[in-house]
């Protein structure tokens, strides 16, 4: 008699974190081709007006360059904050073993959202797209829940809001990026298409709503990396200046949304490429304290997990295009 044989099988095994980050880029991937699928076909709701004299034209023209040039600004902001969204909770919430399922949500949100204003950069036509509006408002409604999440977090632990807890709890401000990364999308389509003569937003000039907003923001942000930074004991001068430059370019921004229509805002655009620059170089700085830690990049598992966290800073520089794009609107201002 012949020996029976059981049967051969091949298991494949995926880690979790990989089929994340499939389903990441899948999802990312179907709202890039739907983003540009959604968009409202004819003139826009401001084209109706005719244009009668030749200065009125090329003033029109102008404005219609100037909306679609700060739409894409505010594009490339969102995306700049969605990447850091992406990658920062990628690693705290690896950190924590995904505990809670609600912690994959961030990474799918801002992967959709990294795409759709990827795509919002790229577009030129006037007119907005449904479908990255939408993606936008669920970035930020996302990033409300997520505090909601993290605040509760903190208060659950013993000692409830304690400096300590603060310190090393889940960073409570941490997902309102993904909300300003929604926040300025949602803004992009919305001077995209708005009436180039006078861009609004919710009523108000669109150029002073966002230059007042995008000054907020830089305050927000700038407590999260103050509380971050004095955990940290500032050992490092260089850890000051995220908590000094954009609260000092965030009031310059916040007076030229006050000042006069048409005028050039000089300080205050050096004020908003420091900032970003700033953003850019704290990458290299924070990639210097995973160095000092034991192990240094040798030990780069472990030490980019607990070392300080590379794709936090350009947040900083995401913001500072969204405040570069408000004073592109400021300047083309009539009124």
């Amino acid at each position: 008699m012949r020996p029976r044989t059981a049967p051969v099988r091949f298991e494949a095994e995926i880690h979790p974190v990989v089929a994340l980050a499939l389903v990441a880029v899948g999802a990312g991937v179907l709202t890039w081709f739907a983003a540009g699928r959604s968009k409202r076909l004819g003139p826009p709701p401001h084209g109706g007006r005719q244009v009668r004299t030749e200065g009125e034209r090329r003033y029109r023209e102008r404005g219609t360059e100037v909306t679609a040039s700060a739409a894409q600004r505010l594009n490339h902001a969102s995306s700049m904050l969605a990447a850091s969204v992406l990658f920062d909770s990628g690693l705290e919430h690896y950190r924590g073993q995904f505990f809670n399922r609600a912690m994959y949500t961030p990474i799918i949100a801002s992967t959709v959202t990294l795409a759709s204003s990827l795509h919002g950069a790229g577009d030129t036509d006037p007119g907005r797209s449904h479908v990255r509006h939408a993606v936008q408002a669920m970035a930020g409604v996302t990033g409300l829940v997520g505090f909601g999440f993290h605040a509760w977090n903190v208060g659950k632990r013993e000692g409830g809001y304690s400096w300590q807890n603060l310190f090393y709890g889940a960073p409570i401000g941490a997902p309102m990026a993904l909300t300003l990364a929604g926040i300025l999308g949602v803004a992009a389509e919305r001077v995209r298409d708005a009436d180039p003569d006078a861009p609004e937003l919710a009523g108000w000039p669109a150029g002073r709503t966002l230059a007042v907003a995008t000054a907020g923001m830089l305050v927000g942000t700038t407590l999260e990396a103050g509380l971050l930074h004095f955990r940290g004991a500032f050992q490092n001068p260089a850890m000051f200046v995220p908590v000094t430059l954009p609260p000092l370019a965030a009031a310059i921004l916040a007076g030229a949304a006050v000042a006069e229509p048409g005028r050039t805002h000089g300080a205050a655009k050096a004020g908003m490429w420091a900032v970003s620059a700033m953003g850019v170089l704290g990458v290299g700085f924070h990639a210097y304290g995973v160095q000092r830690m034991m192990g240094g990049w040798g030990n780069w598992r472990q030490n980019m997990i607990d070392g300080p966290p590379l794709p936090a800073p350009p947040s900083f520089s995401g913001l500072a295009l969204g405040g570069l794009a408000a004073l592109e609107l400021l300047e083309h201002r009539r009124r």
